[in-house]
């Protein structure tokens, strides 16, 4: 068959620029002007729609399940349940005997898949839905996730027990260092379920192919990892299954599991015709994992001076009913659980675990950003206990270069924290509060205030975040580059499998090529699999990987350029500038164009970073970890302490990135990073009760919007990481780390407030602690 219409088209490149530099995105002017196609934006003649049919508890048995009332309606083509999965029945991102396909014999989670439906027309394949019969036995619901902890065993919600991971952390001996601690500080911190939100819903096509496999356009984060746990589920062989990158609206780690993939592609072979899936508003709030609550325990200890001496920790994230990548959140949060602080003697327990709440999965910041609301909290816990400053105190306890992480890593690239904390207490604070203009007060045009109740406060965050794929992850990128002669010019096509999911890989993949091969007509070629296996986009890692790839394939070329332009000069001393044949004593000699004429050059790389290790499943002690990264914020807040009401007035950070390769790009995922830890720090949260979820759309779930997020002071410091491609160094997540605390420490500047849990609520300004 065809493909689809609307799919999106290769990326011919707007303009010139290289690795330094900030060219135009060429999906940006489509995306502004309505006009980019997103995977809902699919359609292809003689399709169906799919639709599937969830439970609406969060724990029980199916007793029965009757099908035909909605066989029988007219313009229905399949119903499929368990029993038409056509091969393995279960799938999972990290252990694929963990999900179902669809549910077997019980659910255990709200919205858990149950049964699918292909019809006609959307709303006849929704109608269907409800004349399915299931009868349920419901069950009581374990969501506690402590008291999993307590009975691992009895509070099983899976065949593994209640707990997915426990990650000790063991340094030094910190019952000898309570003893000799003159300053202790202790509290317990609570984060919230936040969602990703990503804009555009899950969607997607499956195309039934001629050899009896099939093709799938989907908005994805990772398409071999997805390939993998698709085809043994449908029973057929890989390169039976064509994968496609359609249109992705937003991730943040909610597309790195399955959604609509297999049962879409399921209706697809059923009905030998093209089904299409897509999701929405509150289906998606059922449809993909979120970010993992944790409760937590700290103590810290320090010397009169506020330098630490111990730190005892209990972090239990709770991952839902399914695994899915909670595991390495667990290292995450075990192995940052103290931050960027040089600390002696160090006590961490992670732990997992297993509960009928919504499962929970990847989320920008991975398992790091929990941890970082609950140390710096204590930070200001112990600056205002030794009377110090809170920059001041994280300065003394700051890591440097060639400081142990808590897990015994040795940090071997510059990690100038103390500087950015100086750096960021250099700039300068924004006016006091425009009292007259009501817009700038807490409240706004509401007119709750006109300045009577309002307190600034400020406040400041550190976040330390990984990067890359950690704890042993054989982390790899392939790419594909191709330089030819088109229309007279010299023109590189590259093509990888990596996902563009907005934060302008597309455009970081281009300037690697105009650079590494002097050209300027650059085209990016549909991501699919065709091409080896990138890795997700997630982790703050395609920069670093698929760049990285994408350099070494154009070296490759670059080098056989210059080989096949030394046989025809007769002359080894040759260098390729600016798409010129250049010789160090004659000059230029030729052009690209000279030397390829009619030919082609196309090589493929891997490119792989260098090797972690496990946590020890006793100490967690390891090289964990790739490349670490640092941000720090300070906000300003204005606060109306008779209402609980917030208004965030500046957020200033400093970031070390590396080597900036778009500074239009770095400066939009620092940004883009900040509001999602102002979203989490005020106002997001997924309201669970017994299981269920009680706020599934936007009028409900809040999320920033342009007149939530403040104006933004930037600082972008360039240390290089000489084991990095350009020594650069992920710059998405760290912000959504520091970001939270910051805005909640300068709420507690402002009111006096403890304030222990994100969000923080009015009711928690207002009558809280």
């Amino acid at each position: 068959m065809t493909s689809p219409t609307k799919s999106p088209a290769p990326a011919a490149a707007p303009g010139t620029g290289g690795v330094g530099e900030s060219p135009l995105r060429p999906d940006g002017t489509l995306k502004v002007a309505g006009e980019f196609a997103y995977a809902s934006d699919l359609w292809m003649e003689g399709m169906l729609w799919g639709a599937t049919l969830r439970s609406p508890h969060p724990r029980a048995r199916i007793r029965s399940l009757d099908i035909g009332p909605a066989l029988a309606m007219p313009g229905v083509r399949a119903v499929l349940t368990h029993e038409d999965v056509p091969g393995r029945k279960t799938f999972g991102i990290d252990h694929t005997d963990d999900q179902p396909v669809l549910a077997i014999d019980q659910v255990r989670h709200q919205g858990e898949p149950v049964a699918l439906v292909a019809a006609d027309h959307p709303e006849t394949a929704r109608r269907a839905m409800d004349r399915i019969a299931v009868d349920y036995e419901v069950l009581e619901p374990v969501t506690d996730p402590r008291a999993v902890i307590a009975d691992p065993e009895g509070l099983r919600v899976q065949d593994r027990g209640g707990i997915t991971r426990h990650q000790p952390v063991r340094v030094g001996d910190v019952d000898a260092a309570k003893a000799e601690a003159a300053v202790v500080v202790s509290g317990e911190y609570e984060v919230g379920i936040q969602d990703q939100a990503f804009l555009g819903p899950e969607s997607g096509l499956a195309i039934p192919a001629e050899d009896g496999g099939v093709d799938l356009h989907v908005s994805t984060q990772w398409i071999h990892n997805d390939l993998k746990q698709i085809a043994p589920c449908l029973a057929l062989r890989e390169d039976q299954i064509h994968m496609t990158l359609a249109g992705v609206g937003g991730a943040f780690g909610g597309r790195e599991d399955l959604s609509m993939q297999i049962h879409a592609a399921m209706l697809a072979l059923h009905t030998g015709r093209p089904v299409k899936m897509s999701y929405n508003r509150y289906e998606s709030f059922f449809g993909h994992v979120h970010r993992h609550p944790a409760q937590m325990r700290y103590e810290f200890g320090a010397a009169r001076d506020g330098r630490l001496l111990y730190a005892d920790v209990e972090i239990v994230l709770d991952g839902g009913a399914y695994t899915s990548s909670t595991m390495n959140v667990v290292g995450n949060a075990a192995s940052l659980g103290v931050g960027p602080y040089e600390i002696p003697n160090i006590r961490i327990d992670g732990y997992g675990v297993y509960t009928n709440n919504p499962p929970c999965g990847a989320m920008r910041g991975f398992g790091a950003v929990q941890a970082c609301f609950a140390y710096e909290s204590m930070m200001d816990r112990l600056a205002a206990a030794c009377g110090l400053d809170p920059l001041e105190i994280r300065r003394r306890n700051a890591v440097s270069q060639g400081s142990r992480l808590a897990t015994g890593q040795v940090i071997e690239s510059p990690a100038p924290l103390a500087e950015m904390l100086t750096r960021l207490e250099a700039m300068p604070m924004p006016p006091g509060p425009d009292r007259p203009d009501l817009r700038n007060l807490p409240g706004g045009v509401s007119q709750t205030t006109h300045g009577e109740g309002v307190v600034r406060g400020v406040g400041y965050g550190v976040g330390l975040k990984n990067i890359c794929f950690s704890e042993g992850f054989d982390d790899l990128s392939t790419a594909r580059v191709r330089l030819e002669v088109i229309g007279g010019e010299a023109t590189a096509l590259v093509h990888t499998a990596a996902a563009e999911v907005g934060q302008g890989l597309v455009t970081v993949q281009e300037q690697i090529a105009r650079t590494e091969l002097g050209v300027q007509r650059v085209t990016i070629a549909p991501a699919d699999n065709r091409v080896g296996d990138a890795g997700s986009s997630s982790a703050s890692r395609q920069s670093y990987m698929t760049g990285g790839a994408v350099k070494t394939a154009c070296e490759a070329v670059r080098a056989e350029l210059l080989a096949r332009a030394a046989r025809r000069f007769g002359r080894t001393d040759l260098a390729l500038v600016g798409g010129k044949i250049m010789s160090r004593a004659d000059g230029a000699l030729g052009t690209i164009e000279d030397v390829l004429g009619d030919a082609a050059i196309e090589e493929t790389r891997e490119y792989h970073h260098r090797r972690t290790t496990p946590m020890d499943p006793v100490t967690g002690q390891g090289r964990t970890h790739t490349q670490l990264a640092l941000c720090v914020h300070r906000a300003v807040v204005d606060v109306d302490v008779d209402l609980g009401l917030v208004k965030v007035v500046e957020l200033a950070a400093v970031q070390d990135v590396g080597k900036i390769i778009n500074r239009t790009g770095v400066e939009g995922q620092i940004h883009g990073g900040t509001a999602q830890g102002l979203g989490l720090a005020l106002m997001e949260e997924i309201v669970v009760t017994g299981g269920l979820i009680r706020n599934p759309s936007f009028t409900d779930y809040l999320i920033p919007t342009i007149l939530d997020m403040p104006p933004m002071r930037l600082e972008i410091l360039e240390n290089p990481d000489p084991e990095a491609p350009y020594g650069l160094r992920g710059a998405g997540e760290p912000p959504t780390l520091s970001s939270t605390p910051a805005v909640v420490a300068a709420i507690r500047d402002a009111t006096g407030r403890a304030l222990t849990r994100v969000p923080v609520r009015p009711e928690h300004i207002v009558a809280g602690p």
